[in-house]
């Protein structure tokens, strides 16, 4: 019993090795002409899709409304982002090692705000390609946005874009759980402790 915080705390930082393996997020668009959707995959180290062209057939819309490429080599996340996260797995080893409450919540306050800077910046990048079009479009809809939501279902003309987590994205999800897990256990075994005493 005395174990299992260090054992929950080690398993919320190994959870994380998962976003190495599944897409974080995805995005579908589904239209009149696209009625099984096309789904763009966000991934720590790149950008896909659910079919191996996903990428192109975005580009090729985004180019008829004037939004810019989308470019994986571009994107200056897509290269340090995976090095944030190894930081955050050891990080969580080393909590997991000093076995203190202060060492559990410490480290999840600290991924946590890693996780909305993150969204922020996710909503950044999402505004840029929705807002910041090009004059020579082939089609113009003024004051039209293209911005797809952080998280949710919004209708943009004729598409409706959803924005979720993928499987990575849960695992995320799974680590904080996890991570609480091991704060509170461990916490409860020192106020026992304090109390037996």
């Amino acid at each position: 019993m005395k174990r299992l915080p260090q054992f929950f705390m080690i398993l919320a930082a190994l959870s994380l090795l998962m976003l190495f393996v599944f897409p974080m997020w995805k995005i579908q668009l589904f239209a009149p002409q696209y009625p099984d959707g096309v789904e763009m995959h966000i991934s720590i180290n790149k950008i896909g899709g659910k079919t191996p062209g996903t990428l192109q057939n975005i580009n090729i819309l985004n180019h008829y409304v004037g939004m810019k490429e989308i470019d994986p080599d571009a994107i200056p996340e897509l290269k340090y982002f995976p090095m944030v996260i190894i930081g955050v797995i050891v990080l969580g080893l080393i909590a997991a090692l000093v076995n203190r409450p202060y060492a559990f919540m410490g480290w999840l306050i600290f991924f946590a705000i890693l996780c909305i800077l993150g969204l922020y910046d996710f909503y950044l990048w999402e505004y840029d390609y929705g807002h910041n079009l090009s004059d020579t479009a082939p089609i113009k809809i003024p004051g039209a946005s293209f911005q797809p939501p952080v998280i949710g279902r919004k209708e943009i003309i004729n598409f409706t874009a959803v924005s979720l987590p993928h499987i990575g994205g849960y695992f995320v999800g799974l680590s904080f759980l996890l991570g609480g897990t091991a704060w509170w256990l461990k916490r409860k075994n020192e106020q026992h402790e304090t109390v037996a005493s």
